[in-house]
């Protein structure tokens, strides 16, 4: 069996932030979501528990950090191509995150892009093209 990912993440805005996922692709899973928490499912595998503050809490005694002035952790999710990585960063844009607050990779072999979800959480997508990776490693 694969292994499974759930990455809580407390969001200020339940309702705003299931919104923002949707339509960044993931599509929430009702077994697993109520009031209080939200798991947002980008495949099989990669899942985001989106918690409010109060559910977050029951889970560690540790302050929340707010993510727009620290970092504990930065997310990344592979895209199929080029396109499919500016596409889902201008779904983002477009349903209120922020684009490429980290600047953009361009290797040629690969090409990453990030955003930020309305509560500062801050999301890389890249593409690697899988053979001209290998051909350079060997050379």
């Amino acid at each position: 069996m694969s292994k499974l990912i759930f990455v809580s993440l407390p969001v200020s805005d339940l309702p705003r932030s299931v919104s923002f996922y949707e339509a960044v692709g993931a599509t929430r899973d009702p077994r697993f979501s109520d009031g209080t928490a939200a798991c947002m499912t980008f495949s099989d595998t990669i899942h985001a528990m989106l918690l409010t503050h109060d559910k977050f809490r029951t889970f560690t005694p540790r302050a929340i950090p707010d993510p727009r002035t620290t970092s504990q952790v930065l997310l990344c999710m592979s895209a199929d191509s080029r396109d499919e990585v500016d596409t889902l960063v201008s779904r983002a844009e477009a349903a209120g995150g922020a684009p490429d607050p980290s600047p953009v990779d361009d290797h040629g072999f690969m090409y990453g892009r990030s955003f930020e979800d309305p509560d500062g959480h801050m999301w890389g997508v890249t593409w690697m093209d899988m053979a001209a990776f290998a051909s350079a490693s060997e050379g």
